[in-house]
């Protein structure tokens, strides 16, 4: 009897284990990057993922990129792209769209065809399409209001959804015009804006940005050694470009 008890009480253990396993046991959204450097600037798939560990939801990415490439180049595979073989052979739920920079401004039509054509592709394969509404360019803020409208009406065409990270860069400087999110150049994210950015996907995704993320972001490598993707930041900037992720989800 004594034996048999002891019995029980080990299934009893071990089946609470696995209870409580299954209940940490997050969904998972799987999701790729198409687009140049101003998606993998400052490992920004990455710190997607990393912040959604703060959800119920883990957001697992993936990238297909290369510096300066348009969504022409990916579709054609130039550049040593292989895009289309990857968005069939993945296993995707979300494929993002990131045209080039200028491609909103300068390239509009191409923009509208090839946004078409992965649309379709994205769709045939079982996934969402996503379009990464790029900033303008430090020294031309004017041009927000073309990129706005332009990945708009792509969006209505498409039936996709618009990851609105202009508009959250345009009202975090509008509510605090010294705040820094541009790298040297002007035109790439520097790490808080990269930050910024990787808050928009997952409030877009997910509903909301999660509370109380951290300051201080790394992985590890293959060797088990880390590799921080962003260093520490100011604990009252990850609460304002939080709140302001969280505004525009609310209106967009």
């Amino acid at each position: 009897m004594k034996r048999l008890n002891i019995k029980i009480k080990i299934i009893a253990i071990l089946f609470l284990s696995l209870t409580i396993k299954a209940q940490e046991k997050k969904d998972t959204i799987n999701i790729l990057f198409v687009g140049n450097s101003y998606t993998y600037f400052e490992n920004m798939p990455h710190m997607v993922s990393l912040i959604s560990d703060n959800s119920k939801t883990k957001l697992v990415t993936k990238k297909s990129v290369v510096g300066g490439a348009k969504l022409s180049e990916h579709w054609l595979g130039q550049k040593g792209l292989k895009t289309q073989e990857l968005i069939k052979k993945g296993k995707f739920d979300i494929v993002v769209l990131q045209e080039h920079s200028m491609g909103s401004i300068k390239e509009a039509d191409s923009l509208v065809k090839y946004s078409k054509l992965f649309c379709n592709l994205i769709k045939e394969n079982g996934a969402k399409p996503y379009l990464y509404m790029t900033w303008a360019r430090e020294k031309v803020p004017q041009y927000q209001e073309e990129i706005n409208k332009v990945y708009s009406y792509v969006a209505d065409e498409n039936d996709a959804m618009i990851v609105p990270v202009g508009k959250t860069w345009e009202l975090a400087m509008e509510l605090r015009p010294n705040i820094k999110l541009f790298d040297d150049d002007g035109s790439h994210p520097n790490q808080l804006g990269a930050f910024l950015t990787a808050c928009t996907f997952v409030g877009t995704i997910l509903g909301n940005v999660p509370d109380n993320l951290g300051t201080f972001y790394s992985i590890k490598d293959a060797y088990g050694e880390s590799i921080i993707l962003l260093d520490q930041i100011d604990a009252l900037d990850v609460i304002f470009l939080t709140k302001v992720v969280n505004e525009i989800i609310m209106k967009h």
